[in-house]
């Protein structure tokens, strides 16, 4: 599916062009210069290119870079999904990139992952970006495994259960502001410890939140990391409802998000072969399995991680701070799914770590933490939001209703995979029961007065 297929595209396309800083744009084109509007991170250069210095990986972080700013700075419209773009990219080599395999492998990867139609075009460098000079790593023990690491649950849930599994090798690559035991590893040691882009927009530039170009950032940024290391197995970390429920759970108009799919990764993988002549492969041994096994599997080991510190939610910490304290709100979809996964695992949390600390509360509202005065309707809204995503995957087991979807997904999700579609049947038919059973168990955990139990009760899924 692309958005060919789901919504017809905007017949005009948005030209943006992503090129040198003295040179001319093409009529009518919005400009993100190179060095300005879009940065290399010096220091993110030195975590990457420590051994080898590549200008086709240079040149696909430029390119991630000027998708996100498309992706970011052009509202959808109010009626459908599908925006057009007509990118131009300033690269060194434009004769590998124009090549009609590589070019058709990267729109059919932006187009699938986005839901957008996308031309790109390429134009050679004038400048080229200067070269950092590789550095000696000291490392422990070959590597085997490159794992997108943003030090939450699910990151730090996996990476226990493969180091245990494999007996070390595994390597972090950051995607966030945290992790990757930036420190407790010498400097002289840490690899991929830094995003090395930046996209600068404006808030009033940044008027799109959908945001579906961050699967292409990370997954590039993985790739890349799985060349250089070199490796040639990446584990991705999201368990089954972080995988699939959003494409199983789509709501209104959206284009499904494929964000962590192997749908849309086995894309990137053919893209990294018709560029480099080596594909890297997405494992995803937690797919079937929901994030309270996870959790619950990860917290079994004999030297368990530790979960106070790690953070789920959506919100803006300004938004959910108290008494100079950063919370989290916990009543968002995420927070909601930690709070369920949790109590699957047996791992117990202080209701001091959300602001809405009593989930039993019989009004939202009271739930709060006393004293929170920043109270709002998009409170409400994201509570509700949270709650009937849920519930509507709980409603997928089992329902006549809904045997469809479940299958189409668990048709793409098995050829992604390389596995028979009865398997894959079974397996999302079995993952949707134990999500399910979480759910119902962690409502009467609750009580039935809980806003949370009143709200799925009368929800539109059952």
């Amino acid at each position: 599916m692309t958005a060919k297929a789901y919504h017809v595209a905007e017949t005009v396309p948005h030209r943006v062009d992503a090129i040198e800083i003295g040179e001319a744009p093409r009529e009518g084109a919005r400009l993100a210069t190179l060095g300005q509007t879009i940065t290399l991170s010096i220091e993110g250069l030195k975590d990457f290119f420590f051994a080898d210095w590549r200008r086709d990986l240079i040149d696909l972080l430029v390119i991630a870079a000027a998708v996100e700013y498309c992706d970011l700075s052009v509202r959808r419209p109010a009626w459908g999904w599908a925006r057009s773009f007509d990118l131009l990219v300033a690269v060194h080599e434009e004769e590998k990139w124009s090549s009609p395999l590589v070019r058709s492998t990267l729109e059919e990867a932006l187009a699938f992952l986005t839901g957008d139609r996308w031309t790109v075009s390429f134009t050679e460098r004038r400048d080229p970006v200067t070269k950092i000079l590789p550095r000696r790593l000291e490392l422990d023990t070959p590597d085997k495994i490159i794992m997108p690491y943003s030090d939450g649950l699910d990151s730090r849930a996996v990476a226990a259960i493969v180091e245990n599994q494999e007996k070390g090798g595994l390597v972090r690559v950051r995607l966030g502001s945290k992790g990757v035991d930036s420190a407790k590893v010498p400097r002289k040691k840490r690899r991929f410890a830094t995003v090395p882009f930046d996209v600068k927009l404006g808030k009033r530039q940044r008027v799109e939140s959908s945001a579906r170009s961050r699967g292409f950032k990370f997954a590039v940024i993985t790739g890349i990391a799985a060349q250089l290391a070199p490796v040639d197995r990446i584990v991705v970390t999201e368990s089954g409802q972080g995988a699939l429920g959003p494409i199983l759970a789509s709501s209104g108009q959206s284009y499904p998000d494929y964000r962590v799919h192997p749908a849309f990764t086995r894309r990137i993988e053919r893209l990294f072969q018709a560029l480099t002549d080596k594909a890297p492969t997405y494992e995803y041994p937690r797919i079937w399995s929901t994030k309270g096994e996870t959790l619950a599997m990860a917290n079994s080991l004999a030297n368990p991680p530790t979960w106070h510190d790690t953070r789920s939610c959506w919100q803006d910490s300004r938004r959910v701070s108290f008494d100079g304290e950063r919370r989290q709100c916990g009543v968002c979809a995420a927070c909601m799914l930690r709070r369920m996964s949790m109590h699957r695992a047996g791992i117990e949390e202080p209701p001091s770590r959300y602001i809405w600390e009593n989930l039993r509360a019989a009004e939202m509202e009271e739930g709060a933490v006393a004293g929170f005065s920043r109270m709002s309707s998009a409170f409400r809204d994201y509570a509700l939001a949270g709650i009937l995503h849920l519930d509507h995957l709980a409603a997928l087991s089992g329902a006549d209703l809904h045997q469809r979807t479940v299958r189409r997904v668990a048709r793409e999700t098995a050829d992604a995979l390389g596995v028979e579609m009865v398997e894959g049947e079974r397996a999302l038919t079995g993952l949707l029961e134990r999500h399910r059973a979480e759910w119902l168990d962690f409502l009467v955990s609750l009580g039935n007065r809980s806003f949370v139990s009143r709200v799925a009760m009368v929800s539109p899924w059952h």
